[in-house]
């Protein structure tokens, strides 16, 4: 039987303390899974504004009118960000096939097949990467509501075993199983909408990105294909040691 309370045991803590243990083990639950789900909104926020801050510089310096293989030289070895990843396979790829000798029509559409195939190996792993912990909100989001709604039904039970005890339906009396039960469907709320709201924006932003390197990709190939057209191309091995392509449209 739940004995009558006053109005201060009806707050948080009190609620959580005073619940059955089923009640307990779901709003436990639904704490740790709105801690997790804080924790990839905070990472995917911090992670996605990096990038973009990366991509805004790395486009600052190609349309500065540096060559090519400066750009990808200040970037290192092995950069870290997709799109400098992305100039150096296009550089390399141009190199190799342009040392090898005169590079015909057919050679020409290998290259740039080639190159294809790279760059959208390398933006579909870059995908996977960014969109890495989207799951964990998209599960959050969608289960937390129901796993709330179980404990709401089973504190309701509770309420109504408290009522058959007690044998009269003073509020007093059940009261704390009624709060119970509502404050663990407010908990699962409480975890649920913000990933869904998180799950939604971080899925727009990532599918941006990637367009982002997307379209990226589609300069690289169309500036490769402009200088295969190009009738003054310069003579194969050895290249310049400048660029032997540019970004720049109509270039």
């Amino acid at each position: 039987m739940t004995a009558p309370v006053d109005a201060s045991m009806l707050n948080p803590i009190e609620l959580f303390m005073h619940a059955d243990w089923v009640v307990k083990a779901v709003m436990i639950g639904l704490a740790v899974a709105s801690v997790w789900s804080w924790t990839v909104i905070i990472d995917k926020a911090v992670r996605l504004t990096r990038l973009n801050r990366q991509a805004d510089a790395f486009e600052a310096d190609l349309n500065s009118g540096r060559s090519l293989e400066d750009v990808a030289a200040q970037s290192g070895a092995e950069p870290a960000h997709a799109l400098p990843r992305m100039l150096k396979l296009a550089l390399a790829e141009w190199k190799d096939t342009r040392q090898r000798g005169p590079v015909d029509a057919d050679q020409g559409s290998l290259l740039v097949a080639r190159i294809d195939r790279s760059l959208n190996s390398l933006i579909s792993r870059e995908g996977q990467r960014v969109e890495n912990g989207l799951g964990v909100l998209s599960v959050v989001a969608t289960s937390s509501p129901f796993i709330g709604l179980f404990g709401t039904v089973w504190g309701i039970m509770n309420a109504f075993d408290a009522i058959a005890s007690a044998g009269n339906t003073n509020l007093t009396t059940v009261a704390p199983a009624i709060a119970e039960a509502l404050f663990a469907t407010a908990i699962g709320l409480g975890a649920a909408i913000p990933a869904y709201i998180a799950y939604n924006k971080f899925s727009i932003d990532a599918g941006k990105y990637v367009g982002r390197l997307e379209a990226f990709a589609d300069d690289l190939q169309a500036a490769v294909a402009r200088r295969l057209a190009s009738p003054s191309a310069p003579p194969p091995p050895p290249p310049p040691p400048s660029s032997d392509f540019s970004l720049r449209r109509g270039a």
